[in-house]
């Protein structure tokens, strides 16, 4: 075990906070580990570790101010393992996800919303979890996502490898990203896209393009491309803003989240949906998470680095639960959409 692990395990058994995480294409890990149990909300003015539901009503952070700070170096050579995973379809779970998406399909034809994102959790037994080791599988496998873990004793124990950026504040500039439609990778071949998912991703990238125009006389974007996350690949469009005030940035956050790829749209009349119907809290699931101005690898300020809280789990009671889920349109088809989660599934089962 690194002196870094050590000093998780400590906080872990002490019930001190800490998150450690990894950005992408990067080889080092940088930890937080906060002196005290305080549940710290998040401030605009402060630096540190952000973590944000998706209904965006709890909002907290691991402050640079109250916490050590530390890193260290990886190598993906030290732990290779085998990937060979088969999972098991609860009839119970398919079902009830099938009936939940028919319903998002026919509220869409009633022309309630054009899209909204249904998901599922799912409960796995865990008897020995070592957090190390899962953490470095995660390393391992997902070098292009953000992993993370991170855990309160206030709030909980969460880990994931999220492929989807969120926003990034650099210098003068906003960055984001348009990420939706999903398909199984394969290398012998380059993904087709049916109109379905096109239209869904076309949906947030208009989204988010609109609302930044409201603060930038600048908004560029690429053209869609297929992006590769672990076993899946997705669309997705790279989205620059050049903002004047800076200032305006917690007002772009809160217009922004959650985006249309983890909500739908209008947002508002779909989150509504969402709660009223998919039967559990999402919690921190799909909520954002990340550098709050800083970043800690160059120590540059008024830098934020956030990602969406997509591909997690949340770890209580020798539990682990899976939260997956998909975007819904008119055209979608209820099996292949529970196909789709179940295939999500997979990033998180196989380091398990």
């Amino acid at each position: 075990m690194s002196f870094l692990f050590q000093k998780v395990k400590e906080q872990f058994n002490n019930k001190l906070p800490f998150v450690c995480y990894c950005k992408p294409n990067s080889d080092k890990i940088i930890a937080f580990f906060q002196k005290s149990d305080t549940l710290f909300e998040l401030e605009n003015d402060k630096n540190g570790f952000a973590f944000v539901s998706f209904d965006n009503r709890k909002r907290y952070l691991i402050p640079e101010e109250q916490s050590d700070i530390y890193f260290e170096t990886f190598l993906n050579s030290d732990y290779i393992f085998e990937n060979n995973f088969k999972t098991e379809i609860n009839s119970s779970d398919k079902n009830k996800f099938e009936n939940l998406v028919g319903n998002g399909v026919e509220a869409i034809q009633n022309g309630v919303f054009e899209k909204v994102v249904l998901s599922r959790r799912e409960v796995l037994k865990v008897e020995d979890f070592d957090i190390e080791l899962v953490f470095r599988k995660l390393l391992f496998n997902y070098n292009t996502a953000f992993k993370y873990c991170f855990y309160h004793p206030k709030i909980g124990f969460w880990m994931g490898a999220t492929p989807e950026q969120f926003l990034k504040v650099e210098d003068d500039f906003v960055k984001t990203v348009s990420l939706a439609g999903t398909q199984t990778f394969d290398k012998n071949s380059v993904a087709v896209w049916q109109n379905k998912e096109i239209e869904e991703q076309q949906i947030v990238t208009d989204f988010i393009v609109s609302n930044l125009k409201s603060f930038s006389d600048n908004v560029i974007f690429s053209k869609p491309y297929n992006q590769q996350a672990g076993n899946l690949v997705h669309i997705k469009t790279d989205i620059k803003a050049a903002i004047k005030d800076r200032n305006n940035i917690s007002k772009i956050i809160d217009l922004l989240h959650p985006t249309p790829a983890v909500c739908g749209f209008p947002k508002e009349t779909a989150k509504q949906f969402i709660i009223e119907n998919e039967g559990y809290d999402r919690a921190f699931y799909a909520g954002f998470i990340g550098e709050w101005n800083k970043d800690f690898l160059t120590f540059k300020e008024q830098q934020s680095d956030l990602f969406v809280n997509l591909r997690c789990m949340n770890i209580e009671n020798k539990e682990v639960n899976l939260y997956i889920g998909c975007g819904i349109t008119k055209d979608s088809n209820p099996e292949k959409e529970f196909v789709e989660t179940v295939n999500k599934s997979m990033i998180i089962k196989k380091v398990l």
